[in-house]
């Protein structure tokens, strides 16, 4: 029992997955799936109020339909205030705050939220990284906390 509760505060402390937008398809291939870029949003668990939109390419072909294929290091990042944003008291200056495989191994993709508390903004970094290769893939988007107009 006590290996059942710890799985599931694990499971419960890990990001949150991302929401499908959609997806547009970049390439055509005659076998397996197409090529595409797919558009996601992630809420930021921490602060409601805040939401980040990535595209991503995703790759098509026998290997992506059935999911092994490496997805390239091609994305985009995208930060807004959404709605009235409260900081929580005890904010890390620096917390991965989603992450997801691109690949069966050594590749990830990871959203970090950074607190400029200096000017009042947060900072969101997308790294995708190969653990093995050099310099990452990298888009920054920052959204100042600013009064919500209550529209």
């Amino acid at each position: 029992m006590k290996q059942l509760s710890a799985l599931l505060l694990a499971a419960l402390a890990l990001p949150l997955a991302a929401e499908e937008i959609d997806c547009v398809t970049t390439t055509w291939k005659l076998l397996g799936a197409n090529h595409r870029i797919c558009v996601y949003a992630y809420d930021d668990p921490k602060i409601p109020g805040v939401t980040c939109h990535v595209s991503q390419a995703r790759t098509g072909g026998i290997k992506g339909s059935f999911g092994v294929a490496e997805d390239p290091s091609q994305f985009s990042l995208a930060c807004r205030q959404v709605g009235p944003i409260a900081l929580p008291a005890k904010l890390p200056d620096d917390e991965v705050i989603f992450s997801e495989d691109t690949s069966l191994l050594f590749k990830e993709t990871k959203i970090h939220r950074l607190v400029d508390r200096q000017r009042n903004v947060l900072v969101y970094l997308a790294i995708s990284r190969r653990i093995i290769e050099g310099a990452p893939a990298n888009a920054i988007s920052t959204v100042p906390v600013q009064p919500w107009s209550g529209k």
